[in-house]
């Protein structure tokens, strides 16, 4: 979740450095490449007697899922998530992000095609790093790891979106909403809009993870379940934690001094929290990286994330929790100016403490 490949129309070719110029397009063309040549169709794993079980079983669950997407929540019925590829690697892609050092905005590159985002992506983590490194040094960045993207339907003739290994291992419930939420992304894209984008596919896979839930089995509840309180008490955590860094950057009464002081304040009182959550998740270490690396670029990358979903929430309840009205309202909100449909979406946003509930789904 998190990264729309824009070169890959392009047929770019090059020998410069991979983090630059042709040969960051280069990159994104073979990187796409090899992984769509590693994927065969699910149907085959299943099949093959050399399929560990544990796979096996998890393919057959993300089969169901992937037609539940489209029958049950109006999502494309297409070539995507028909097949499965295993990276032998973590990540299918790398993100460098970047934001000023009082500032949760994120530093944004523009692409052909998908206009301007707030992330550059790599298939090779040592040359996100590298790009990182190279980036101006008043500006705070961060590396992270995606799971996932979205070609945006644009490679369905050629076998569409797979299954990777980077995420075939989730629980049943997160499974059906990562593949919710890259679905997600081929009914609409808006150039040069981040969060419009992802707040979208971020609440598709929120409404349409609540429906696979409710029909499946109490043993997958209860162990999403276990999954999700964790992650709802951390974003909860995280929202709080950047409202706080907000409201001290927009304080323009402060010197530099002092608000560098009091951020170093808000961090520090974050980290105690997180370890204070930690102590009830009977040793789960799962976002000590992310904690440990946490600046004003991951905040701002988080944030772009859930920023519009409760008003994304209201639309659909507005559409009758009818996922193909609510796309078609989706729709139209896209049809406007940038200024007008952000002012269209913050109407449509619930109090702040409801706000702060609904974000830490």
């Amino acid at each position: 979740m998190g990264w729309v490949v824009a070169a890959l129309l392009l047929g770019l070719s090059g020998c410069a450095s991979p983090t630059t110029g042709a040969g960051y397009y280069w990159q994104s063309v073979t990187g796409h490449l090899a992984l769509m040549q590693a994927a065969r169709p699910v149907d085959d794993w299943v099949a093959d007697s050399a399929t560990p079980e544990p796979l096996r079983q998890k393919l057959v669950t993300a089969r169901r899922i992937r037609a539940y997407a489209s029958a049950e929540l109006a999502l494309p019925d297409n070539a995507s998530y028909h097949r499965y590829a295993d990276l032998k690697r973590r990540a299918a892609v790398y993100n460098v992000v970047a934001a000023p050092e009082f500032s949760l905005t994120l530093q944004t590159w523009c692409f052909p095609v998908v206009g301007c985002v707030g992330y550059r992506g790599y298939y090779d983590e040592a040359n996100a790093q590298a790009f990182a490194a190279s980036l101006p040094g008043d500006l705070e960045v961060a590396v992270y790891p995606v799971p996932a993207y979205s070609t945006l339907g644009w490679m369905n003739w050629a076998g569409g979106d797979p299954l990777l290994n980077t995420f075939i291992g989730y629980p049943e419930g997160e499974l059906a909403r990562l593949v919710f939420h890259e679905l997600a992304h081929q009914v609409l894209y808006v150039q040069d809009d981040t969060a419009f984008n992802e707040s979208f596919a971020t609440a598709v896979e929120r409404l349409g993870g609540e429906r696979w839930l409710a029909q499946a089995g109490e043993a997958v509840r209860n162990d999403y379940t276990r999954f999700n309180e964790r992650r709802r008490a951390f974003r909860a955590l995280t929202l709080a934690t950047r409202q706080r860094l907000q409201a001290l950057y927009a304080d323009t009464t402060l010197d530099t001094d002092t608000r560098r002081a009091r951020k170093a304040e808000v961090m520090a009182d974050f980290r105690r929290d997180y370890e204070a959550l930690k102590q009830g998740w009977g040793g789960y270490a799962g976002y000590d990286t992310w904690v440990r690396q946490a600046n004003n670029a991951s905040f701002g990358a988080q944030a772009a994330y859930d920023q519009w979903v409760p008003a994304f929430e209201a639309l659909f309840e507005a559409q009758g929790r009818n996922f193909t009205r609510f796309y078609d309202a989706v729709r139209a909100l896209a049809e406007q100016p940038k200024a007008e449909r952000s002012a269209t979406l913050q109407a449509l946003l619930p109090t702040p403490d409801a706000t702060l509930a609904a974000s830490a789904h």
